[in-house]
């Protein structure tokens, strides 16, 4: 589970609420927020803009997308090294087909398939065309799932406008006492706060992660096929790992040092 996703809008939402219950009036303030009108313009709104600029089978995989913003925790790259070190070894010492029983119980999907390539003895064109094909559909895979978020972080904002005017609209057609503008003022702003809280701390933020998640997950991949490519043109267990060292942080690199 990602923590600092989850930590910070309960955050924010704490920071938003000790502001309401210090206010003049105290938690008496919280009534013109609770507006289930204004809130169902604001995410009916979005959510039928999203189903109008999208095709039903992407928004419908948007669960899959939220899913990885919450869930998902990066990759230790210092591990992965570690691997590709440790099976260049076995290779060496006892040919290619030793290494087919450790591929086969490799968690990485992407890994095991490349070094599966290897181990029928692919070409090393072969090899990395097969490799970067798949990269190439991840990317687009990821570029939509960030590109459906900030589409919501652009239409929430703007329903919440629509559904303030709306607010407005209404209450100026049925004033019948001066005295209760400023309450239906308030209520009719509440779907302005909506759309701007669901896109300015929900919707925009996670199609940031997402991206920094794509770049991330795409420099694992990245690393994968040097280091597939390398045990493929037999390179030295040090060689390897002097190559694939360089991708990484150097806090990453101590950790292999140690290991």
């Amino acid at each position: 589970m990602d923590f600092a996703t989850i930590m910070g809008i309960i955050l924010a939402l704490g920071a938003i609420g000790f502001s309401i219950v210090h206010a003049p009036g105290g938690t008496a303030n919280f009534k013109f927020f609770v507006n289930a009108e204004a809130f169902l313009v604001v995410l009916g709104g979005t959510f039928c803009a999203l189903l109008v600029n999208y095709p039903w089978q992407l928004v419908w995989g948007l669960r899959k997308v939220l899913k990885k913003v919450l869930l998902t925790q990066g990759e230790d790259t210092s591990q992965l090294v570690t691997t590709f070190v440790e099976l260049t070894k076995k290779a060496r010492q006892g040919g290619i087909l030793t290494i087919e029983g450790d591929v086969k119980g490799l968690k990485d999907d992407f890994m095991r398939r490349g070094l599966q390539l290897v181990v029928d003895g692919q070409d090393k064109e072969f090899i990395q065309n097969m490799l970067e094909t798949e990269i190439g559909f991840i990317r687009e895979r990821h570029k939509v799932g960030a590109e459906i978020f900030n589409s919501l972080g652009t239409y929430s904002p703007a329903f919440g406008i629509i559904g303030t005017v709306m607010g407005m609209m209404l209450m100026l057609g049925t004033i019948d006492d001066i005295a209760t503008v400023p309450a239906k003022m308030a209520s009719a702003l509440a779907a302005a706060f909506f759309g701007l809280g669901l896109g300015y701390l929900i919707f925009l933020p996670m199609a940031g992660k997402l991206k920094r998640r794509s770049e991330d997950e795409l420099l694992v991949k990245e690393i994968v096929i040097r280091g597939v490519l390398l045990l493929q043109t037999g390179a030295a267990p040090s060689a390897l790992e002097s190559n694939l060292k360089a991708y990484l942080e150097p806090a990453q690199r101590i950790k292999i040092k140690g290991a």
